[in-house]
Order: structure tokens, then C-alpha cells, then sequence
């Protein structure tokens, strides 16, 4: 995909995070990621899991979870029934990146569309913004990837799965200081994968928290918006295992 225009679709995606929902909406469908409209749902992820759960039993186990094969319309049919479910939008990730598709096959958008999507039906979801970002990260993207984390620590301060990413940003940008301070926040929050701490104390910028960073502050509405896809590996953008009910890689 020509990188430029990757870019405009970001900055449009900025912007339709900011604007009245029937706004946003109507600008997504003129970009050519669709309507949020659908025969099942749409449904949130964080609040509406019970209705998902014919969704999941049909169109989302480890199958797709896993992206091992030919998921592409499993996981379009669950991603428009809940544009913002978490794991399903982690799956299409692995999935895109298993088949090297901008446009996955058997899938109706790109992977941007399908973030744009979950990120304009709630954009108060700070784990979509996450796995945005962690696209970005991988993408080589770092400032704009920073765009996002930053805009999910707004939402949602002390999230580990936002201040390990984060870092991982900062550190791609060779900005030290701030990649150990996200790293502190992760780490404090309980975040298990050591990729970051390993990446900062190889380039020799680690160093051990002097005061325990708080993590006391309580998620943005008080919704649980921390359970994740799959855990990753090493220093990998990631999202860590918060239940048992989250996927194995």
C-alpha cells in the first residue's frame, strides 16, 4: 500500500475520533471502510459480551483466535457484529501479518479500515487505540503510533498493555527517558513480558524505578478494557494475558 496515502488515512482516522458519531460515520463510509450498521449488532466488547456469545461460538474460536488459516470471513462477520472486539481485531493483526494482505483474504476492508472502525464506533475504548498503535509500532511508525498510546493513556492511565507499547514506541524513536518511564508504568501494573526491560538495559538506558510508579488510578469508566488478545514474545508490540479465557501464541 502506497505509504502516503496509509498516512492520510491515519490522519483522517484522527479526526474522526474527535467527531460527533454520525459525523464520523458518514466520513468513514466516504473513505471506503463502510458502515457501522449491521445485521447483528453492532455489539461494544467491553459491555455486551452476552451478546456475542452465538458470534464466538461460531465465527471467532481458536481457529480464528489463532489465524492459523482461511479466517478471513470468520473474522470480518465477528469484527462487524463488534468492530472494537479486542481479540478478534488482535487476531486480523496476526492474520494480515500471516498473509502479508493489506486487505486480508476473505476479509471486506483493510487492516486500517477495521481499526478505523472499532475506534470510531467507541472511541472511548482506550484497547483499540492500543492495538493501533502496536499496528503502528510494527509498521515502523513510531510517532504516529505514540498519537495512539498516548490518546489510550489519556483514557485510561495505568493500563500496562498502554505503557509497555508506549514504550516500545519510545524506544523506537531513541527517546530513553520516556521508554523508561512507560516501562516503569508497565512493570508496576503487573505487565509479565520482560522484551522492553531487555531492550532498555541492552541499549544500557535501564535503570530501577526510584519511587514505585502509582497505579491506583481507576480505568476510564470503569470498564474492563484490559483483557487482550495474545500475549506476545521478546520485546514484540504485545498484549498481555490478563485471563484465562485469552489465547496462547
Amino acid at each position: 500500500m502506497n505509504p502516503g496515502f496509509v498516512r492520510v488515512t491515519l490522519l483522517v482516522a484522527g479526526l474522526l475520533a474527535g467527531m460527533p458519531a454520525a459525523l464520523a460515520q458518514n466520513a468513514m463510509l466516504d473513505m471506503g471502510c463502510g458502515s457501522l450498521e449491521n445485521g447483528y449488532g453492532p455489539f461494544d466488547y467491553r459491555t455486551q459480551r452476552a451478546s456475542l456469545r452465538v458470534v464466538e461460538t461460531y465465527h471467532f474460536g481458536p481457529k480464528q483466535e489463532n489465524a492459523m488459516s482461511n479466517v478471513g470471513g470468520d473474522l470480518d462477520y465477528t469484527l462487524r457484529a463488534s468492530p472494537n472486539h479486542h481479540r478478534a481485531l488482535m487476531a486480523m493483526l496476526k492474520y494480515a501479518n500471516r498473509t502479508k494482505k493489506a486487505t486480508p483474504p476473505g476479509m471486506q476492508f483493510t487492516v486500517e479500515c477495521y481499526l478505523i472502525r472499532g475506534e470510531t464506533f467507541r472511541a472511548d475504548d482506550p484497547m483499540v487505540k492500543v492495538l493501533f498503535g502496536m499496528y503502528l509500532v510494527r509498521a515502523g511508525r513510531g510517532k504516529e503510533a505514540i498519537q495512539k498510546l498516548e490518546a489510550a493513556r489519556e483514557l485510561e492511565h495505568d493500563n500496562a498493555n498502554v505503557n509497555y507499547n508506549l514504550g516500545l514506541a519510545y524506544f523506537d524513536l531513541r527517546e530513553y527517558d520516556k521508554a523508561l518511564d512507560s516501562a516503569h508504568r508497565a512493570y508496576a501494573a503487573g505487565f509479565p513480558l520482560p522484551g522492553l526491560r531487555d531492550k532498555l538495559k541492552r541499549a544500557g538506558k535501564w535503570a530501577e524505578p526510584s519511587v514505585k510508579p502509582s497505579t491506583a488510578r481507576p480505568a476510564a469508566g470503569g470498564a474492563n478494557t484490559t483483557e487482550p488478545a495474545s500475549p506476545a514474545v521478546d520485546a514484540e508490540p504485545a498484549a498481555a494475558p490478563a485471563s484465562a479465557e485469552a489465547g496462547k501464541e
